[in-house]
């Protein structure tokens, strides 16, 4: 069948229906009917949320919420469901946290460890240091000062986080600006000789031995972005303080009111699994002789930050993947093709699970073979809610495609497919590796300012109803790839 003589437009489900293999037809209506009438998403988002919770790469957390995938996936009948590790380092969890004014007034700060940071020596009392606008070499000067003591970083936060990304299936939507950083909250490390200043006083803050580093979010509302990573040993113990808090301490700095704080970091680090984390693969079998050894994967990424429980980043993709395989296995779908699921660790850290996959299985000379057997890679993250179109990554060849499969769905919410690229999450291992990916386009309201990777990324943010419509598209997605007579067109230059 030859997309491109399809109209662009179709009038109704049943013309679509009409143009499609009667097979793939019922098919599509069957995936509709199990996802919303036998729905199984409710328990898998409970138990990432509400029983484990936070996932932080290579904790014990991360490693009990891949067990339990893994157990689900086999519950489903699907093949192979197994762990696959990868080398990491440090696992890492916080124990205890203690961040209080105590004079002029006692109060309650909200701010969160950063991940990976160092405990302190005990309790720290004292006043702050504050460091807001001072030079590298003006820091050096008070070495003394600063060994030990609570450090304030940064000059008072005014810059905050209050724009979503658009929405590229709006009809007022202006092309070309879906490329909206995916990364806005992580807060920054400035440009130019700003970078290298906070390098610098950074550097000098680990060799004088501060206590405790204090940063502000750039969230508002008590919203705190929280990040971190592993600075090994001698990295000085790290706190993100709401913005409000933390500007309202140096406003009194700034009027000479004398301030003391009450900070005590206490944290965990787990290395006796070799450094391992882990990635979570299961599978549908094909039945074509011919093209069962082809694959068609979906994924997203299983970890999530330490400050909430990850519920838009990404327990519902994790449970939108999951349940998409189990609708496929219980409707007794045959796709000609395999079809892998993959959960991936280390997202969070720079799709550091996927992107060791991907070298392991598909990249370079030595899996030639097994690269020209993988057909596309289907990913889910960078938003949350109902799956209304796929960003096509630019791939001019696969828009009648994609489009042609659209339409079976917007009964359900579909709207339509953006030929723009998004970036930021697991399918840039795979085009980085020379094969198709993708991520869908979703719901981004309150996402940026509000849920990713903040405290406030609660299940109270997200409709779990809506993951049975982004699982039925995420089933017919790959089931339809999966049929198809020919793989997905290659990214351009791909070998």
């Amino acid at each position: 069948m030859k997309h491109s003589r399809w109209p662009s437009v179709f009038v109704s489900l049943l013309a679509v229906c009409a143009l499609l293999p009667a097979q793939q037809a019922e098919i599509a209506a069957r995936i509709r009917s199990e996802a919303l009438e036998h729905s199984q998403v409710n328990p898998v988002f409970d138990m990432l949320t509400v029983t484990i919770g936070p996932r932080l790469t290579a904790s014990p957390a991360h490693k009990r919420a891949a067990e339990y995938v893994r157990d689900r996936l086999t519950s489903y009948g699907l093949e192979n469901a197994r762990l696959e590790p990868w080398k990491f380092g440090r696992g890492w969890e916080l124990t205890k946290l203690t961040v209080e004014m105590t004079e002029p007034r006692y109060q309650p700060l909200i701010g969160y460890a950063d991940g990976w940071s160092a405990s302190t020596a005990g309790e720290i009392v004292a006043a702050p240091v504050w460091l807001g606008g001072k030079t590298p070499e003006q820091v050096a000067a008070m070495a003394a000062q600063l060994k030990g003591s609570i450090v304030m970083t940064d000059p008072m936060m005014t810059n905050f986080v209050r724009k979503d990304r658009p929405q590229p299936t709006d009809p007022d939507y202006a092309p070309n600006s879906a490329a909206y950083a995916t990364s806005v909250g992580r807060g920054g490390a400035g440009r130019g000789n700003t970078m290298s200043a906070a390098a610098t006083i950074a550097q000098s803050l680990r060799a004088v031995g501060a206590g405790v580093i204090l940063r502000p979010s750039r969230g508002e509302h008590g919203t705190v972005f929280v990040t971190g990573r592993d600075g090994g040993e001698g990295a000085v113990p790290a706190v993100t303080l709401s913005a409000e808090h933390y500007d309202m301490i140096v406003e009194m700095l700034q009027r000479n009111i004398p301030v003391k704080l009450r900070v005590n970091v206490q944290t965990k680090f787990y290395d006796s699994d070799n450094g391992n984390a882990y990635n979570v693969l299961a599978e549908l079998p094909g039945s074509d002789p011919a093209l069962r050894d082809e694959v068609v994967m979906i994924g997203g990424h299983l970890d999530s930050w330490h400050t909430s429980v990850g519920a838009t980043d990404n327990a519902d993709g994790v449970t939108t993947v999951m349940e998409a395989m189990r609708i496929l296995k219980a409707i007794g779908a045959r796709p000609r093709r395999t079809i892998r699921v993959a959960l991936w660790g280390g997202e969070e850290q720079g799709l550091l699970g996927s992107r060791a996959w991907v070298q392991q299985h598909l990249a370079g000379d030595a899996n030639a073979a097994a690269r020209a057997k993988f057909d596309v890679y289907f990913n889910i993250d960078n938003g949350t809610g109902k799956i209304y179109g796929w960003y096509l990554q630019n791939a001019e060849a696969v828009r009648t495609l994609f489009d042609s499969w659209l339409e079976p769905m917007k009964s359900m919410g579909a709207r339509r497919n953006t030929i723009e690229p998004v970036g930021s999450t697991d399918h840039l291992s795979f085009i980085d590796a020379g094969v198709p990916g993708f991520n869908p386009v979703q719901d981004y309201v309150n996402y940026d300012i509000r849920t990713h990777h903040t405290n406030m990324d609660t299940r109270e943010r997200l409709d779990v109803n809506d993951i049975r419509q982004a699982s039925a598209m995420m089933a017919w997605f790959a089931y339809s790839a999966a049929m198809q007579d020919g793989k997905i067109a290659r990214p351009a230059g791909a070998k």
